[in-house]
């Protein structure tokens, strides 16, 4: 469940009071990641290249407390879970919002991505979780090669991190990934974005071979 907590109660209660009325308190970091152990995985069993992203983006913010807290309106909300979000392209054209709860299995993670991104691009319609689950963005323009990308800010509604990537990349014997991370200051700050991109490298290292 989602619940008010109290700022002062928390390791964040300075970056509260600091970033709470800032005008643009989103920030950016870039990291090319080397995603050869995924890009074999998807070839070899099958899965599909963005949903072992996802998977693996929920395994490391799972390891965080940062990723379980979140600026909402004026208050600091407190999550017990996470979902990760991914722009499905529709059947009609356009381009809808789809939530897929984080799982530790691979397996049920992948079953409920395929299902539930199949239904947004049928219906046309966002599919959101409920209010409990603090939502990690992310978008893939994966025919496109980009360096970086700087998300909106809409005004203090969506303050949740959110990742970009594009096309992947060879590079000598492995293929790499520029990806964008943008984070809001209240739920973390540099060092903490800092160490979930490491943590996210590690566990894309480590995909496949639990």
């Amino acid at each position: 469940m989602a619940r008010i907590t109290e700022p002062q109660e928390t390791k964040r209660a300075q970056a509260f009071e600091l970033w709470k009325t800032a005008p643009m308190p989103m920030v950016t970091l870039l990291k090319t990641l080397d995603v050869t152990r995924l890009v074999r995985l998807s070839r070899r069993q099958g899965w599909k290249f963005h949903m072992l992203m996802c998977w693996c983006i929920g395994r490391a913010a799972a390891q965080m407390e940062e990723f379980y807290m979140l600026p909402v309106g004026d208050a600091l909300m407190q999550y017990d879970r996470i979902a990760v979000d991914t722009i499905v392209a529709t059947d009609a054209g356009g381009i809808s919002t789809c939530d897929i709860p984080f799982s530790e299995s691979l397996a049920v993670f992948s079953r409920d991505y395929l299902r539930l991104t199949q239904q947004v691009r049928a219906g046309g319609e966002a599919h959101a979780l409920d209010e409990d689950c603090m939502v990690i963005g992310t978008s893939a323009l994966a025919e496109y090669e980009i360096d970086g990308a700087v998300n909106f800010y809409a005004g203090g509604e969506y303050n949740n991190p959110f990742l970009i990537w594009g096309k992947y990349r060879r590079k000598w014997l492995k293929t790499v990934l520029p990806v964008s991370f943008q984070f809001h200051h209240i739920q973390m700050d540099g060092a903490e974005a800092a160490r979930f991109l490491a943590l996210l490298q590690r566990e894309i290292d480590a995909c496949g071979g639990r």
